[in-house]
């Protein structure tokens, strides 16, 4: 039965629901100091418990409410989403939900060669993949744990050979760590079909020591692929799209910079997140979420879901990094991880 849109649910900014990024897992194999910092994420960190993480059926449920609230695009996400077991399970009940328009899933790419065909079957239609440098000692800086960059690659390559396209690669830049690499990055992919997009250091979360100066603007990254890879504006492929596109002057393909810090963009967000253990989340620097879990596993109905998440989204008033620009955040602003929510 297709989803009814008959609802134009929008929130205290007119800002609709179109977008729900679905965390299946608060795991992750790599511990990215802009994210999980490996000296408080250690081997003993108490992760969740199986119990306390959503079911297939529960999430399938609850992004077929929120599909018929107006969302067209659904992403999986973590932690890294592929440490869930049988995820390709998840993505053909996904993929059978009628209205949605784009299934997409984020990973840390580790993990992608080995499972890109089965998720392609099961009807995934592309993948994000987080790539923070080409340099093998500046990528096992910012993964913490050692990993190379050769399988990140391989699941790049795993992925485009299974129809995974086009495929984005994401880039926190992180000034004096691999703000030198930047140029490189959009060069290796330039004429591949993939799009780069190059990302302001966030203040994502309380535990990652975030300083302003070591944010590199998407001015300057934008300046410093120019100069050697000359580029063009180009206007938004949606309207609420995150990253400011732009193309090669050559025609051999586009980057994009997302720059939630020097310029943002809270007035077009149509996003809203569920996290592992089913809060409803919506903002990626909100404090914390509505539970969702718990009324789903009462016997809540469909309808009580859907006015559930109604009544969030209509009150929803989030503009974070808008604050963020005008004012320093207070030291006690509590924020959810992002392991818990994605990115």
């Amino acid at each position: 039965m297709a989803a009814s849109h008959e609802t134009s649910l929008t929130d205290t900014r007119s800002r609709p629901l179109r977008d729900l990024r679905i965390s299946v897992t608060d795991r992750c194999n790599f511990r990215c100091p802009y994210c999980m910092p490996a000296e408080i994420f250690g081997e003993s960190y108490g992760f969740l418990p199986r119990a306390e993480l959503l079911s297939f059926e529960e999430i399938e449920r609850l992004a077929r409410v929120a599909v018929s609230l107006g969302a067209t695009k659904l992403r999986i996400t973590g932690g890294e989403s592929l440490l869930r077991r049988d995820l390709s399970r998840l993505v053909e009940l996904l993929a059978a939900i009628d209205d949605v328009q784009d299934l997409a899933l984020t990973t840390n790419g580790s993990l992608l060669a080995g499972q890109a065909r089965g998720l392609a079957e099961a009807g995934l239609q592309r993948v994000t993949v987080s790539l923070d440098s080409l340099d093998d000692a500046e990528f096992k800086q910012l993964n913490g744990r050692e990993y190379s960059v050769a399988p990140v690659l391989e699941g790049i390559d795993a992925a485009t050979d299974a129809g995974l396209v086009p495929l984005k690669i994401n880039c926190v830049v992180v000034r004096g760590v691999n703000d030198g690499s930047v140029v490189e990055l959009a060069r290796r992919f330039k004429g591949s079909g993939h799009i780069v997009r190059f990302i302001e250091y966030m203040d994502v979360g309380n535990l990652n020591r975030w300083d302003r100066t070591a944010v590199v603007t998407a001015r300057e990254i934008l300046d410093r692929i120019h100069t050697e890879l000359p580029v063009e504006a180009v206007a938004p492929a949606y309207a609420g799209e995150v990253a400011t596109r732009y193309r090669y002057t050559d025609g051999s393909g586009e980057i994009g910079v997302i720059s939630s810090v020097s310029a943002p963009f809270c007035g077009g967000c149509t996003r809203a997140r569920l996290s592992s253990d089913g809060k409803l989340v919506t903002c990626l620097f909100a404090s914390d979420g509505t539970d969702l879990k718990t009324p789903l596993r009462d016997g809540a109905s469909d309808d009580e879901l859907r006015g559930l998440i109604t009544g969030v989204w209509a009150a929803r008033a989030d503009r974070y990094s808008e604050i963020r620009a005008e004012q320093a955040p207070a030291d006690d602003d509590k924020k959810i991880e992002m392991y818990q929510i994605g990115g």
